[in-house]
């Protein structure tokens, strides 16, 4: 388990998560299995009972016995408290839950950039056909703490990270993997990346013939990364499997996917020499 330390404990910082409000979901996902989704109100917020459980599990984490109360009720309860923040039901909207240690619970709402409901789903041929982002690596080593292994405010080492990467803008689309002491990557700054299946000769041919193994692979939380929402679809549903995966690992140009809880899925290419001399 993660430990605390006293300067981390003495910071004042919220629990947060960030999702999509997409109205043209509840329709989209009519097509799909039941237990191909796992919101069973099949609502507008994407992903919502992951973003609950995993807002629960962080004030748990820091001991906010308010926040764990609030976080305990129903998901229809959520629900129609986050409805009390939107603005106009018929738009996209993009969401940052944000939860304090006495357990009040705010939302800001920013207009959303439009995109494909689709790629809110799984890797599909709709979201193949956007430009990949530029992913590079950061510079620099990440000691995971309750700070990497779940989403607060508290975010320097994010931001420095990205400052290293030269993205100055949210709306930049690029990204930059997070690297633990011991050279495996964590997660992205503000995504979870999946990579090509990494294989010795002598069990590729097994994979090949087995279509249940995924072709894609994820850093698992021992890494030092958060549980994402996303991630966490992605590995219920098979698309991917957990492997830790270091720099080394890494091939330069090669294409890779990215999630997060606002965008959905969509493509990268990593960069390995992009800032180098």
């Amino acid at each position: 388990m993660a430990i605390i330390t006293p300067s981390q404990a003495s910071k004042s910082f919220q629990i947060i998560s960030s999702l999509r409000y997409e109205p043209a979901l509840p329709e989209l996902l009519k097509a799909q299995p039941t237990d191909a989704y796992p919101d069973p109100l099949r609502s507008p917020y994407y992903l919502l009972p992951y973003h609950q459980e995993r807002l629960l599990k962080a004030a748990e984490c820091f001991g906010w016995s308010k926040a764990v109360t609030f976080l305990q009720q129903d998901v229809k309860s959520f629900v129609e408290h986050l409805n009390s923040f939107i603005p106009d039901r018929t738009k996209p909207w993009r969401l940052r839950i944000v939860i304090d240690r006495d357990g009040e619970c705010t939302v800001e709402v920013n207009a959303a950039l439009p995109m494909h409901p689709l790629s809110l789903l799984l890797p599909s041929e709709m979201n193949q056909t956007s430009t990949p982002w530029r992913v590079t690596i950061d510079s620099h080593r990440t000691v995971p703490s309750p700070f990497t292994m779940h989403k607060t405010t508290s975010r320097d080492d994010y931001t420095a990270a990205r400052l290293r990467a030269r993205i100055t803008s949210s709306q930049d689309p690029a990204e930059v993997l997070i690297v633990n002491p011991q050279g495996e990557i964590m997660e992205g700054s503000i995504t979870t990346p999946y990579f090509r299946r990494r294989t010795s000769a002598s069990t590729q041919a097994k994979i090949d013939q087995e279509d249940s193994v995924p072709a894609w692979i994820t850093p698992p939380l021992s890494s030092g990364g958060n549980a994402g929402t996303t991630r966490r679809y992605a590995l219920s549903q098979g698309f991917c499997s957990e492997q830790a995966i270091t720099v080394a690992d890494l091939i330069d140009d090669e294409e890779c996917w990215l999630s997060n809880g606002v965008r959905g899925f969509f493509r990268g290419r990593i960069l390995l020499n992009v800032f180098k001399p």
